[in-house]
């Protein structure tokens, strides 16, 4: 293929489109012909929905259904056809955890794809191990670099104390800064409000950071230059920096990650699943479940620690 026909089409992305392109190149590291291409199934899907005149908000499993009936109508090898479909899969799956969508209408779709995969976490040492990173960045005494890493230990304090979305942290008022409370009241995509907790730790990262950012700035995180708050793809840059430097490997570690840390960790040291879907702000506790392989090893190590007849 040229590198012509690998080119996105200048015609701007529909703003949901956009935004999954947005993190599959900051969290996933996707390169410009593997969005070129995930684009160009997304442009087709939502043709389709189109012509149908169904609204994107308004897709349903029928309407996913009657899509894998038109691919297949329109003479699509089965492989292109799956990998379209596992496309539209996770832009629906994207769109339900970022607040988007009310639902994931791909779910109960069937057709050809892979087992469900479990979320990468890491350790609570490897969080630790981070965490400390880049606290020790944020004590150089070099102006610049110090801002930059007072920022840093922020959004990493924040994001594992709280499990908030990528795009709900980056997007925090400056307000969010100065808070007396102990917890923030965030307002998620969708409408849907959840309160989310505040450690000690992550409260002392905001009054340090805030000292930093300017006055006139009505957001927490405001971005390095134009207007506007802090990209995900400038977070997952520096946050890949410090994964290296703490010792991990890069393609490990994302924002999204530290996501399912906070979830994994706290399930793991025995919170309730219900609650963790309460601060992960998931509308359905199915979606909430793919954590239940931490609770499955919880369990086992209870019969194993506590049943009388494992003592042999």
């Amino acid at each position: 293929m040229s590198a012509a026909a690998a080119e996105v089409p200048a015609r701007p992305p529909a703003p949901e489109v956009a935004a999954y392109l947005d993190m599959l190149a900051a969290e996933r590291g996707a390169g410009a012909n593997t969005l070129a291409a995930y684009r160009r199934d997304l442009d087709d899907y939502l043709a389709y929905l189109g012509r149908e005149g169904i609204p994107l908000e308004e897709a349903d499993t029928h309407s996913l259904r009657a899509f894998v009936a038109d691919l297949e109508t329109r003479g699509l090898m089965a492989s292109s056809a799956a990998r379209r479909l596992s496309c539209v899969r996770g832009f629906h799956k994207f769109l339900y955890a970022e607040g988007y969508a009310e639902a994931d209408p791909s779910v109960a779709v069937s057709g050809p794809r892979r087992g469900r995969t479990l979320p990468k976490v890491l350790s609570i040492a490897e969080v630790d191990g981070l965490l400390a990173t880049a606290h020790a960045a944020a004590a150089d005494k070099e102006a610049g670099p110090a801002r930059r890493a007072r920022r840093m230990v922020c959004l990493l304090e924040l994001l594992y104390a709280t499990g908030l979305r990528v795009s709900e942290l980056v997007a925090l008022p400056r307000a969010a800064g100065t808070t007396r409370e102990r917890y923030l009241f965030i307002k998620g995509k969708g409408g849907r409000e959840r309160l989310v907790p505040l450690t000690e730790a992550s409260r002392a990262a905001m009054t340090a950071h805030l000292a930093a950012v300017p006055e006139e700035s009505p957001w927490l995180f405001p971005a390095d230059s134009d207007s506007g708050y802090l990209t995900r793809q400038a977070f997952a840059r520096d946050l890949k920096a410090v994964a290296v430097a703490a010792g991990l490997r890069p393609d490990r570690v994302s924002p999204h990650v530290l996501r399912h840390a906070f979830a994994s960790h706290l399930l793991q040291n025995g919170a309730d699943l219900r609650i963790v879907q309460e601060l992960l702000g998931h509308a359905d506790i199915s979606t909430t479940q793919i954590y239940t392989h931490v609770l499955d090893e919880r369990l086992k190590a209870m019969v194993r620690d506590l049943h009388p007849l494992m003592d042999g």
